[in-house]
């Protein structure tokens, strides 16, 4: 357990845009973590818990202590004839995580290869990716309630997963540490590759049986395609959820967009691409200073040097009015801003 005073954040974000904080800890232990909630000199400060940093935007220094989540640890919990229980601490990075259970052959997180962060944040986001979100794999986690200290185990539908949605996004927020998750995986899987670019890459390398390292890489090759990597540009990835409205909605930007990408969501309702939106409105590849938008993906924000949080919030700004007044669809930002 280490405090840092008045520390750069940068580091810690994949944004890496100009931020301090009025102190930085870290913990690996659950006893590390409850000694700084309770630690006298830290417990009257704002409090902030961060994994990664993958997604999130700061766009004012912040004044309290953020705490960097590094909790360890891969390891089978239970297992049967045809799946494995596998549990990681909330401090490891996500895609150690999912080589994990690739290189082992076991089937259900090789469809959200490569993606950013820490495993504490990817419940608290319900990630998803090329078909597959987390919560059609999840089993359980521990979260340490931070007004007692108590550990509490979270099922399924105690998470409330939704669409980049979770219990502890919005009513757990500020309530609960995430400590390690639990996953429930196939010994013999059944692949997901309904996602038109997978089955593109698997055509061309002339693979008609794939198996769970053929979807990941796969899945990798697509990423590393048309995402930036954050250590060369900052970026927090999709910056926008892809919006959901009435059926009727999405028939009208139909009728005068007939490419627009739309897909059924029940209840009457459709899920438009945002990035297709953006892209329509003329932002994709706009540059605005240090910030701008992603030239081969109109969803990712990036930080081409030297950009403060407040100038890309302002540009998503500028794209949001764009994109209402364009099409009449309300785009959401997926990253948090603080």
């Amino acid at each position: 357990m280490t405090v840092e005073h008045d520390a750069d954040l940068a580091p810690h974000t994949s944004f890496h845009v100009p931020v301090r904080t009025r102190a930085l800890a870290r913990f690996a232990t659950v006893d590390e973590l409850r000694r700084l909630l309770t630690a006298p000199e830290l417990q009257p400060l704002p409090r902030l818990v961060l994994g990664g940093g993958s997604n999130v935007l700061f766009t004012r220094d912040w004044p309290g202590v953020v705490l960097l989540n590094e909790l360890p640890g891969v390891a089978v919990v239970h297992e049967d004839d045809g799946h494995v229980w596998l549990k990681a601490g909330a401090g490891v990075p996500w895609h150690t995580l999912v080589m994990h259970a690739v290189e082992r052959g076991w089937g259900g997180l090789e469809n959200l290869s490569l993606i950013p962060g820490k495993v504490g944040a990817a419940p608290m986001q319900n990630i998803g990716a090329y078909g597959v979100e987390l919560k059609d794999h999840f089993a359980a986690l521990e979260a340490l309630k931070i007004d007692d200290g108590a550990v509490v185990t979270f099922r399924p539908d105690e998470c409330r997963f939704g669409y980049r949605e979770s219990f502890f996004k919005r009513e757990g927020r500020d309530r609960f540490v995430i400590l390690n998750v639990t996953f429930r995986l196939h010994k013999h899987p059944v692949l997901s590759t309904s996602y038109g670019a997978i089955r593109e890459v698997l055509a061309e390398r002339g693979i008609a049986t794939p198996t769970v390292r053929d979807i990941s890489d796969a899945v990798v090759h697509i990423r590393r395609s048309k995402l930036p990597d954050p250590a060369v540009l900052g970026n927090a990835g999709s910056f926008f959820k892809n919006p959901v409205v009435p059926a009727a909605v999405a028939d009208r930007i139909k009728a005068t967009h007939p490419g627009a990408p739309v897909y059924p969501a029940g209840d009457g309702q459709a899920k438009l691409a945002a990035g297709w939106l953006i892209e329509q409105a003329g932002w994709k590849g706009h540059r605005d200073g240090a910030c701008g938008v992603h030239d081969r993906q109109a969803l990712v924000l990036v930080n081409h040097g030297g950009a403060t949080g407040r100038a890309v919030f302002d540009l998503s700004e500028r794209i949001l009015r764009d994109v209402q007044a364009r099409f009449g669809v309300e785009l959401e930002r997926e990253v948090n801003i603080l």
